[in-house]
């Protein structure tokens, strides 16, 4: 079973370019046809096109909420430089043929009281503190059924991207916590995403030995297993994903296979 994580940058790539390749990078990222294929930063007015898609920032004009289409249209004229600004983001999966999805939700990863009580064991200043708040970050889960009759809960998510490796160290916790709270009796546990933690960070590497998952990767996109044996993580060389002179995405796919 091949499960695979990329964080889509939006569409974008390296280096910036007004045009758009959202398309083309799930075309790629699926050409193979993944069993599941775990993404990040996706526009909020793609997320309907995924198996699952989950919001964790409204497409805003300022303030305003405003619709996913016209984001996307306010977001059109030059999507390196506007990003998620106007057209929101959120994390999808995509699955394969061979599971099935037998249930489906989300939940914040950093939500106010999590937050408020975190930043004080940490000591965070005001300005750490604010800078957590700015965005929701959201952790979706979806129990598969393979062919086989074997389930998987896999959890999917985009951790904060902080100066302070800490803030995203505690809601990788809290995820990893979550996720083994909820898995059932003898299920695979999968959990994939852009942790914004790199492999040898100490707070990673306690939480895999302590809940005996597979080894974290070199970077900060990781895919963990509990209650399988898998593959060593595989980072997609840089030349799968060159396009026209450029590098889809500013992370490069990861993926692993259980057996």
């Amino acid at each position: 079973m091949l499960v695979r994580s990329w964080n889509l940058y939006h569409g974008n790539t390296v280096p910036l370019s007004r045009h758009a390749y959202l398309a083309e990078m799930v075309r790629l990222a699926s050409a193979d046809d993944p069993d599941v294929l775990c993404l990040q930063e996706i526009p909020a007015w793609a997320l309907g096109r995924f198996t699952v898609g989950d919001r964790t920032v409204a497409p805003r004009l300022g303030p305003i909420p405003i619709p996913a289409p016209m984001g996307r249209l306010l977001t059109a004229p030059n999507h390196g430089l506007f990003r998620s600004i106007f057209a929101g983001q959120g994390n999808a999966m995509r699955i394969g043929p061979r599971l099935r999805v037998a249930g489906h939700d989300a939940e914040t990863l950093n939500p106010r009281g999590f937050r408020s009580a975190q930043s004080a064991r940490l000591g965070l200043d005001l300005v750490m503190r604010l800078a957590w708040a700015k965005e929701r970050r959201v952790v979706q889960f979806a129990r598969l059924v393979r062919d086989d009759g074997r389930t998987f809960l896999v959890a999917n998510t985009h951790c904060t991207g902080s100066r302070d490796s800490r803030i995203p160290g505690v809601e990788l916790r809290r995820l990893v916590e979550l996720a083994v709270e909820r898995a059932e009796p003898g299920e695979v546990v999968v959990v994939a995403g852009d942790f914004n933690v790199v492999g040898d960070d100490a707070e990673l590497v306690l939480l895999v030995d302590g809940y005996g998952f597979s080894p974290a990767g070199p970077g900060i996109d990781h895919i963990l297993v509990r209650g399988a044996e898998a593959s060593e993580l595989r980072v997609w060389e840089t030349q799968r994903r060159a396009w026209n002179g450029a590098l889809l995405s500013d992370h490069a796919p990861v993926e692993l296979e259980i057996a």
